[in-house]
């Protein structure tokens, strides 16, 4: 049996139910597919949505699992903020979501969750994402010298500098970025296309043929 055929739909629903009968007022919307429950947030409502996760005794969401960046270059609000939440007494996950402008700030969450700081320290760092009151916002993956963020859209492919090592220095120094030939850009498609609505999979046990496995058969 497939994994997911274990998770219990009829519990986020409920989940989406409950949140909604507390604080509508704080969500723009919600949406559960492929058996998760994403909840889109105001971000002026931020904290007091995960106060709530946190504290409520219907939810009890103790642990935050990740804070990730996603850019969606063109779009007016071109950043998702994305926070992943796990409720080990309920036995269920979430998914908070808070678009912002590319000049706006988002609360920190640290007052909620201590695990927050270097979480919005790499989205920081990655997507350039502002976090206002956070006790110590620097970069956390990259030099603290480093031009740009890295998976931004518009961060180029091939980065701009390179790192090497001087030897009449000796030390590491950077240098702009020495390509031996133009970047290509392939134009066939990614094969992470072929990833998209395959969910009916999960639902296919899909076991092997016995006779796969058989002894080959003497003469």
């Amino acid at each position: 049996m497939h994994i997911d055929k274990m998770l219990d739909v009829t519990k986020l629903s409920d989940l989406d139910a409950y949140i909604k009968s507390a604080h509508a007022d704080w969500l723009h919307e919600s949406t559960i597919a492929n058996r998760e429950l994403t909840i889109i947030c105001r971000r002026k409502d931020l904290i007091s949505l995960l106060t709530f996760l946190r504290d409520d005794k219907n939810t009890q969401f103790k642990t935050l699992l990740d804070i990730c960046g996603v850019d969606h270059l063109g779009r007016a609000e071109r950043f998702d903020v994305v926070y992943h939440l796990l409720s080990l007494v309920k036995n269920i996950r979430l998914r908070i979501k808070v678009r912002i402008r590319e000049d706006e700030t988002v609360p920190t969450a640290t007052g909620v969750f201590s695990s927050a700081n270097w979480y919005e320290r790499e989205t920081y760092d990655m997507y350039g994402i502002m976090f206002e009151n956070h006790p110590d916002l620097r970069r956390i993956l990259t030099d603290y010298d480093f031009d740009g963020h890295p998976l931004r859209k518009d961060f180029p492919v091939e980065g701009k500098v390179e790192m090497w090592y001087d030897d009449e220095q000796k030390r590491c120094v950077y240098r702009p970025i020495s390509l031996k030939q133009d970047f290509r850009s392939f134009e066939w498609q990614s094969p992470w296309e072929g990833m998209h609505d395959n969910f009916h999979l999960a639902e296919e046990d899909n076991p092997f043929d016995a006779g796969e496995f058989a002894a080959p058969k003497k003469d």
